[in-house]
């Protein structure tokens, strides 16, 4: 594949992602904070967290990167433009933590200078405050393997980790929950030979957290396994967004490697990953 190609499918000409295929190549970066949440979208008087950053939350982490409007980016991260895979690198911590907050409802907020030209609606000060329960992850950390099938955008993402910059502050979650990312480089994404395998001589040491294959996952003595379902993909319709795929991840809350069998596993640099 030429040069200029970079983050194209391997089907050349067609630029989608069809019948398993993966990049040749990805961008690798690692997001890291001292807090995180993901808020689960089933409703609860604690208000619960993701363990693993949803995709759908990595595509908005790097639609801030690249300062892409807030409803703009879905079909850029479509699943047939768009390879993700996630592995925490840290064990995965939580704890809940009360917080006071101000209803952001419209019948809650007054304008701020209303009469000029810019009007900004801000919750109403002066209002009691509402203390929830929010379980949050301490010091999350999750390197993020990413390619795009559209060549510009790649290209324009891989500029602004090379030099560190980002349209707006990552977060992870709330907008309170700064982090941090560390760029690790541009890695080819190359098949991984058979004999790369864990203890069980039928199951590849996967790193990445594994989508849809629970039922496949070989559990070596001593090792955790957990499961969640998250928001993958998203679009926008006459009612605003809406999720149109879900996620089914099987994850080490130790952050090490899982054993799976029967997966179409990749390798990016030196580790083995599963892109969804």
């Amino acid at each position: 594949m030429a040069q200029e190609s970079l983050g194209a499918w391997t089907d050349e000409g067609s630029g989608t992602r069809g019948n398993g295929e993966v990049p040749d190549r990805c961008l690798s970066f690692t997001v890291r904070g001292p807090w995180g949440h993901f808020r689960r979208i089933e409703g609860n008087v604690v208000k619960q967290t993701y363990r693993i950053i949803p995709r759908t939350t990595v595509s908005g982490l790097i639609a801030g990167i690249l300062g892409l409007e807030r409803d703009s980016y879905y079909e850029l991260f479509a699943p047939d433009r768009s390879a993700i895979a996630v592995e925490p690198v840290r064990e995965i911590r939580t704890m809940n933590m009360p917080m006071n907050t101000l209803s952001t409802a419209d019948g809650n907020l007054q304008s701020l200078n209303g009469r000029g030209k810019i009007s900004v609606k801000l919750p109403d000060p002066t209002a009691l405050r509402q203390q929830h329960n929010y379980e949050v992850l301490v010091d999350p950390a999750y390197r993020i393997d990413v390619a795009l099938s559209d060549a510009a955008r790649y290209r324009e993402l891989r500029s602004h980790l090379e030099s560190g910059t980002s349209h707006y502050v990552p977060s992870l979650g709330l907008s309170e929950h700064l982090g941090e990312i560390e760029y690790h480089g541009e890695f080819d994404i190359e098949s991984v030979p058979s004999e790369e395998t864990s203890a069980d001589s039928d199951a590849n040491a996967i790193d990445t957290a594994v989508p849809n294959a629970i039922d496949d996952v070989v559990l070596d003595p001593g090792t955790r396994c957990q499961v969640e379902e998250s928001p993958a993909f998203m679009t926008t319709d006459s009612g605003g967004r809406t999720t149109t795929g879900f996620t089914t991840y099987a994850y080490n809350p130790d952050a090490e490697p899982l054993g799976v069998r029967d997966i179409d596993a990749v390798s990016v640099d030196d580790r083995t990953v599963v892109f969804v």
